[in-house]
């Protein structure tokens, strides 16, 4: 038996309501910024039966990925109909592949505008 549910998959970035707008673009959803006069926090509600939520961190410093030496901590693995199609979208939204192009792999990895990795993956 569960002792809790999941409320919220929250990401560390400089920017929240941007980051929000960058991940809204992709997986749709609404935007709430939790506290109009800081915009520390800020919710994309809406999205596959979950909250996903930005937090400012002062000094934050993005993943490195790939890399021996550091653990990226965790990625975000989205689910696409059309890779060519989601690929130009994420690009065109502010993403950046972080590896060179195998159209051959059923996923394809990227970063978002804060640095922290994501994958297109085939549905």
């Amino acid at each position: 038996m569960a002792i809790a549910k999941l409320g919220a998959v929250v990401l560390d970035c400089p920017d929240p309501v941007a980051l929000a707008r960058f991940y809204a673009g992709i997986l749709g959803g609404e935007i709430k910024i939790q506290a109009e006069d800081d915009q520390q926090w800020v919710d994309l509600e809406g999205v596959a039966g979950t909250t996903l939520a930005f937090q400012a961190a002062p000094g934050f410093v993005p993943p490195k990925w790939p890399s021996a030496e550091e653990s990226q901590q965790f990625h975000l693995d989205l689910t696409v109909d059309d890779m060519d199609a989601a690929e130009a979208k994420v690009l065109e939204l502010g993403a950046t592949a972080l590896e060179a192009d195998d159209r051959k792999r059923s996923f394809r990895v990227y970063a978002d505008p804060a640095g922290h990795p994501f994958c297109l993956c085939a549905g």
